[in-house]
């Protein structure tokens, strides 16, 4: 089930869907148009520090550069410095 709700960000419109019991969910009808969304193509979401969540098409290129970039976060993840900046 999708509806439109009003915004609480200002005068566009929000979508909500519910989630099924395999946790989908069906995008709506205005966000595809406005993504351009096809069958098959992937969307990305991105979680900010402020718990907001941005959904996004994605194309391969951004799912590589993103997969790259992953794999230098770990630079700080040892014991030691989980230590050393506990407190900051």
């Amino acid at each position: 089930m999708v509806s439109r709700n009003a915004s609480k960000r200002g005068s566009r419109p929000g979508y909500s869907a519910r989630l099924t019991s395999k946790y989908q969910a069906t995008i709506p009808k205005e966000i595809r148009k406005h993504l351009h969304l096809e069958s098959g193509d992937e969307i990305l979401y991105e979680l900010l520090p402020d718990d907001t969540v941005l959904v996004r098409k994605t194309s391969p290129l951004d799912l590589d550069y993103l997969g790259a970039l992953n794999s230098t976060m770990n630079e700080w993840e040892s014991d030691q410095d989980e230590q050393a900046y506990k407190n900051l």
